[in-house]
């Protein structure tokens, strides 16, 4: 479908990228006034303050929300547009950019990606939700939210080395789980390194963790990584970038519209957010989003 918008907000988080997104929105916004496009631009103290922009300024009237940040201010952007029919438009600014990867937009190239958003062009998309949260990318349960937690403490450094920190501060005290999850009616009851549910393939700037999930096919992809040692946890590791770890003898892959994921001491984070301490239901809503892309 083509929707060329006429009007748009363009909701930016100046710091996304070490100071990438404040450059990016510059060259964005200066891409859709020259294509006649009128631009409503925004920019929140905090990402209460962002959210309330958002909703002001669609509530008030516009073809389209447009964000130029990484994957925790798309995902922000999902909680005003999700179900509404509203289109969504990226401009891809942040570390991760996963949910720019499932679509291709252009990740370095602020005016590239705007011109995506003058096109019009627009795809629908399936999203998950919990708790009344929409998220696009992967619901992280297991280790890997475990060390989102420790990292959120952490003030230096930033970006991808303070993940990197946090999982040499966590593997000391790595262990396995026990966790109860419900697969559309069906409970199953394991100990696992690692749970994550995806609407998409990747999170954290590629790690491809649910290879092989559809983002239209209206179902949530459930995978479990069983009981490894920390040695085998550090050697797996390097190939989620590549998806390879679904030969590892300890990978499991289901596919469903609902999970429940329950275990103890584990807080999950979506779209690199944090959001609530398990146990969770996660529900996929087919066609929740319309993204220009």
């Amino acid at each position: 479908m083509t929707l060329p918008p006429r009007s748009v907000a363009l909701l930016t988080n100046p710091t996304a990228g070490k100071g990438r997104g404040a450059r990016y929105g510059v060259a964005a916004s200066a891409v859709l006034r020259e294509a006649g496009v009128s631009v409503r631009a925004l920019v929140g103290r905090d990402a209460d303050e962002a959210l309330d922009l958002a909703r002001d300024a669609v509530a008030d009237g516009v073809d389209a929300l447009v964000v130029c940040g990484g994957d925790g201010l798309v995902n922000l952007a999902l909680q005003v547009v999700a179900g509404t029919g509203l289109p969504l438009g990226v401009i891809p600014a942040g570390t991760g950019n996963d949910v720019a990867r499932y679509v291709d937009l252009p990740r370095n190239d602020p005016a590239a990606a705007a011109r995506r958003v003058v096109a019009g062009v627009t795809r629908t998309l399936d999203l998950a939700r919990t708790q009344g949260r929409w998220f696009a990318t992967v619901m992280a349960a297991g280790f890997d939210a475990v060390v989102n937690e420790r990292a959120n403490t952490m003030r230096w450094p930033r970006g991808q080395m303070r993940y990197n920190l946090a999982t040499l501060a966590e593997l000391p005290a790595f262990a396995p789980r026990p966790y109860v999850l419900d697969l559309d009616g069906r409970e199953v009851r394991l100990d696992a390194t690692l749970v994550a549910v995806g609407n998409g393939p990747s999170f954290g700037g590629g790690l491809r963790i649910t290879e092989g999930a559809v983002l239209d096919d209206g179902l949530l992809d459930v995978v479990v990584i069983k009981p490894l040692t920390r040695r085998q946890l550090v050697r797996t590791y390097p190939k989620l970038f590549a998806g390879t770890h679904t030969t590892h003898p300890a990978y499991e892959h289901h596919r469903v519209r609902t999970v429940t994921v329950a275990a103890p001491g584990i807080v999950g984070y979506a779209d690199g957010e944090r959001f609530a301490p398990l146990p969770l239901t996660i529900e996929c809503v087919p066609g929740a989003l319309i993204l220009l892309s």
